[in-house]
């Protein structure tokens, strides 16, 4: 058994199976004075899991406090009392962060509700040459602490909303790609290793995504394992997504910072005091010791080679795992239908509206309706998966000791029927879009494969959605469309196009 407190977490189901935490789990009203220590990790581990249990890649919820306002996930619904997390009443509290928001918005309302300290750093945002670096740590006035010696928390409903807003305004995507070696920032960095790689731990991309570990689930004789995540998005839809190149970037090589698994920095109270624990001190720590600086300036190959074995110990059957990417690929697909979608009923009900379009890496990073209805990071990503799905041939023929194979074939046997699986896959397999008219168009991956160099120019929301999927020019398809974006957008996305043909954002 897992105890904390009065809480106490059976260990089978903790950290692990398809529900995760019962929830029967009874959580102390305090945790008392000393802040963040292993015990506490383990119970935030465990609420995280449970707050996101049997969800798969297609869960998708409209706000964070969606998720905060089901009682079947929230293990620490309404626990302080006072209707937090009901629907409606003068406390129900609104939660929509975007992705580099989310853990903090997370980590925030847990330590509020157990009254733990809590704090974050104004951050800048760094360069190629300097790493983002925190500033000021703010935790005076925001710390979801107890007082010393009290059990009486700092703060209500209304004065955490002005936390989550303080969050929304400061945070940002640089607070997750500090320097690993320094001790001035939120999180610190992990070993790549199942245990240290709880429900819970960060994933800062070198582009700005964020993400968290929510589940992982076995590797099967009939199915290789998964590692699930949350995200957010601009608009504030939070969703699940797998580890897979098509949603976890990793490079270390001309990006700004450095990115990788990170934990948030222990905080301890000292005097009533809150204090973030230093590296040294985390690497010394009996409760911690999993510092490690094993991802600094990792290559890409070696870090999707030792999470693919994390995630699947034993050799996979090839033909299984190429299926399983075709799935990833489909549901990335999918919620591009969506957020493309999006950005087309805003057009609809805004008729001659031109959203600004920034310039250079700014079209990654700028605020406002931009970054609500643009899909350029999405579309990078696309673009990844795709080229890891065309590239899942080759890769077994050239490393078939990785996987299983059945009988006993010569490399190019094995790639001429991981391709013939491929045309299998990509005719079956489909996706559909409304056109400008309201009419269905219907994609098979195929088609999605062929039009790949369009997607290097299809993230601007000016254009008709017939344009964002690729629609040839003059094909029935595209007769439909009624927007273009105007010639000096056109002519930044012809600019930056060649970093998209790279697969590389420009920084």
């Amino acid at each position: 058994m897992l105890t904390v407190g009065k809480a106490a977490v059976p260990a089978a189901t903790a950290l692990s199976g398809p529900r995760a935490v019962p929830v029967s789990l009874q959580f102390p009203r305090s945790l008392g004075v000393k802040g963040w220590s292993r015990d506490e990790e383990n119970l935030y581990a465990a609420w995280i899991e449970a707050l996101f249990a049997g969800a798969d890649e297609r869960s998708s919820w409209k706000a964070l406090h969606e998720v905060t306002r089901d009682p079947a996930r929230n293990l620490l619904h309404n626990h302080l009392g006072l209707g937090e997390d009901d629907p409606s009443g003068p406390n129900a509290l609104v939660m929509t962060p975007d992705c580099a928001d989310n853990p903090f918005f997370m980590r925030a309302y847990f330590a509020w509700k157990l009254g733990l300290p809590f704090g974050f750093h104004e951050t800048s945002w760094g360069s190629l040459e300097t790493p983002p670096r925190g500033l000021r740590f703010r935790a005076d006035g925001f710390s979801a602490g107890t007082e010393a010696g009290s059990s009486v928390r700092t703060f209500g409903p209304e004065k955490f909303r002005r936390l989550l807003a303080t969050l929304k305004n400061t945070v940002h995507a640089g607070n997750g790609r500090t320097a690993l070696r320094a001790d001035e920032t939120d999180y610190y960095p992990l070993p790549l290793t199942r245990k240290a790689l709880k429900p819970g731990t960060v994933y800062a991309d070198p582009y700005g995504h964020t993400l968290t570990i929510v589940r992982w689930i076995p590797q099967t004789a009939k199915r290789p394992g998964l590692l699930l995540s949350v995200d957010a998005q601009p608009d504030g839809t939070i969703g699940i997504k797998r580890f897979w190149k098509g949603n976890f970037l990793f490079t270390t090589e001309s990006v700004v910072g450095e990115p990788g698994f990170k934990a948030f920095r222990p905080i301890v109270l000292e005097n009533g005091r809150p204090r973030l624990l230093t590296n040294r001190e985390i690497a010394a720590s009996p409760d911690f010791g999993d510092l490690s600086l094993e991802q600094e300036k990792m290559t890409g190959d070696a870090f999707y080679a030792a999470m693919e074995k994390l995630i699947n110990p034993e050799p996979l059957d090839a033909a299984a795992a190429f299926e399983d990417l075709f799935r990833a690929l489909h549901e990335q697909l999918i919620v591009r239908i969506d957020s493309v979608a999006n950005g087309e009923e805003f057009m609809r009900t805004h008729p001659g509206t031109v959203i600004p379009m920034p310039s250079g890496p700014a079209v990654y990073q700028t605020l406002g309706r931009w970054e609500d209805f643009s899909t350029p990071n999405r579309d990078l990503r696309l673009l990844i998966a795709i080229d890891t799905i065309l590239g899942f041939p080759d890769k077994v023929a050239g490393n078939p000791e990785a996987f299983e194979v059945s009988g006993k074939k010569t490399p190019d046997e094995v790639r001429r029927g991981l391709l013939a699986l491929q045309n299998k896959l990509a005719s079956e397999l489909t996706v559909t879009y409304l056109r400008s008219d309201g009419t269905a168009r219907v994609l098979t991956l195929e088609d999605i494969f062929a039009r790949r160099d369009a997607f290097e120019m299809g993230y601007n929301p000016n254009d008709s959605v017939e344009v964002r999927w690729g629609a040839p020019e003059g094909s029935e398809e595209r007769s439909t469309a009624r927007r273009r974006a105007p010639a000096s957008q056109v002519e930044i996305m012809k600019a930056l196009r060649p970093w998209f043909h790279k697969r590389l954002r420009p920084s």
